[in-house]
């Protein structure tokens, strides 16, 4: 059977690789020591790969897979975390560079695929280490290129990458000094391994071979460098900057620091350094252009962090109704309000955030043009030592379904985690009647139209709300769901849930209904399919 990359396959591969990294990540965590050993690896490589995933599931149903690769390509590029993250999100790029040019996949296409993402790795990174991700992706293109020269088929090319790269993984403690200290493999390269492996699978049905086993790594002592002499933080950011002036970019990051990694292209780049002047590492991404989505880790806060079981937290949400904010607050969470004539400024969420008591906060922005000036917000509470997360969620729903899954007794890590997992898997839609004749991503409104809102874009335009509700809830695949929450607004119709929650039980009796008065201007409706 051809191997080929279909619309719904890549779906699946994609939600499959992110499943799979989830299921690791504790044991990642636990084994990362390299290139510092702050025990977020499986965390980060995790959230790089589900910002891929969220962003294939958010694709309309529609999409075909080019549109569909592209989509995962920004989303982790975007969206990279760590060292390893932003190296692993260039392996997956480089990757499917290649393969999405090829209408069917052969043996030779897989190791030129591979290749090319290693090449691709070793030229982001500014000082390569053997024993690393790094050498994992070269021993699986080695391991390819070996299977493909013995006439095998695409999909045994790919098991054999596994193979090679589970053997080369199992080498690394030979390789650096400081996992064989630790009684481990490299944590960057056992999150590749996971992702041929889950590729593998889903290639072939293969289940792939258990975990290496390894020694707990002891932790350092509170207040102690995590890397003896090492730079004092880790800074990120995105980067609209042409392309000719990464050079120029690179060269002056380069003395400041290590662990340098920029990936990315066309004007779109994700920068990675570990450094001791913050400053400094900023100023050179204004020199080359836009640095965006700023994030700075203190090493040293961070670990004691990680010392400090049951640290209070505090999860921040941007609310808007009445209703909504009650909600928010008796789930125990600070609620941030705004509504149709009082946006949030970048001032009001910054004093939100200075506001709160807690060494670890965890924010939801619930709506897209919060998230970016929120990450801005959180800046000044990073560089004060507080840890922050700033979960990209662009709905309402999307924080409820978050804070049902809040557990402030699970690590910082493992809620966040969870929080962003629960929000992702939460498909949003609205219902809102226009003011004014207009264009839509639906097409022409006319004042009085019912529109509906599908995963953020205009998708419905009707003339009953009730029909217009039922439409976007088929879009959102109520039928598969397990619960639909919806959210009345302050002008929501009478009866309008109801009907909702009778036609639910009659056409999806399985599902459960949840309804909230959430008192929203404008919207006299939010749902979710969960």
């Amino acid at each position: 059977m051809p191997l080929t990359i279909e619309a719904s396959r890549f779906r699946d591969w994609a939600r499959g690789c992110a499943q799979a990294l989830a299921a690791a990540r504790a044991e990642i965590d636990a084994m990362n020591v390299f290139p510092v050993p702050d025990s977020d690896t499986g965390t980060n490589a995790y959230l790089t790969v589900q910002s891929g995933y969220q962003a294939v599931d958010a694709a309309a149903d529609e999409e075909g897979t080019e549109a569909l690769v592209r989509a995962f390509v920004v989303g982790v590029l975007t969206g990279a975390q760590g060292n390893s993250g932003v190296i692993l999100a260039e392996l997956l790029r480089g990757c499917l560079r290649v393969l999405r040019r090829c209408e069917v996949i052969g043996p030779e296409d897989v190791v030129e695929a591979l290749g090319a993402a290693t090449a691709a790795a070793y030229a982001a990174v500014q000082d390569p280490q053997e024993g690393t991700i790094l050498t994992v992706a070269a021993a699986a293109t080695e391991g390819a290129r070996a299977a493909a020269m013995e006439g095998r088929s695409a999909r045994y090319v790919f098991e054999a990458a596994a193979d090679a790269a589970r053997v080369a993984l199992a080498r690394t403690p030979s390789q650096m000094e400081r996992l064989a200290r630790a009684g481990v493999v490299d944590a960057g390269g056992r999150a590749l391994v996971v992702l041929l492996d889950a590729t593998a699978q889903a290639l072939t049905g293969r289940i792939p071979p258990p975990a290496p086993s390894h020694v707990p790594v002891p932790l350092a002592e509170p207040g102690t460098d995590l890397v003896e002499d090492g730079p004092g933080y880790e800074v990120m950011y995105l980067l609209d900057a042409a392309d000719e002036a990464v050079p120029g970019l690179r060269k002056a990051l380069a003395p400041l620091g290590d662990s340098l990694v920029v990936i990315g292209g066309d004007g779109l780049w994700n920068v990675h350094v570990h450094v001791d002047d913050v400053g400094a590492a900023i100023e050179a991404g204004i020199a080359a252009g836009r640095p965006y989505r700023i994030q700075v880790t203190h090493f040293a806060a961070h670990r004691r962090g990680a010392h400090r079981p049951g640290t209070q937290r505090v999860v921040v949400s941007a609310v808007t109704g009445t209703g909504l904010a009650d909600l928010t607050r008796d789930s125990g969470a600070v609620a941030v309000e705004f509504s149709a004539g009082h946006p949030l400024t970048i001032e009001e969420m910054s004093a939100a955030l200075r506001s709160v008591d807690a060494e670890e906060v965890i924010v939801l922005p619930n709506r897209f043009g919060h998230v970016r000036p929120f990450e801005a917000a959180a800046k000044q509470l990073r560089d004060d030592g507080v840890r922050v997360a700033v979960l990209p969620t662009q709905a309402q729903v999307q924080a409820l379904a978050a804070l049902a899954v809040h557990d402030p007794g699970r690590t910082f890590d493992d809620d966040v985690v969870a929080m962003s997992a629960a929000a992702a898997h939460a498909k949003h839609g609205a219902l809102t009647v226009a003011t004014e004749s207009g264009i839509t991503m639906a097409g022409p409104c006319e004042r009085g139209d019912v529109l509906g809102v599908v995963n953020g874009d205009f998708a419905v335009i009707g003339d009953d709300q009730a029909q217009v509700a039922r439409e976007i809830l088929a879009r959102l695949d109520a039928g598969g769901a397990e619960m639909v929450t919806l959210v009345t607004g302050a002008e929501c119709p009478a009866g309008l849930a109801d009907d909702l929650c009778r036609w639910l039980a009659l056409e999806q009796p399985h599902v459960d209904v949840v309804v909230h008065d959430g008192g929203q201007e404008k919207y006299t409706l939010f749902l979710a399919v969960e």
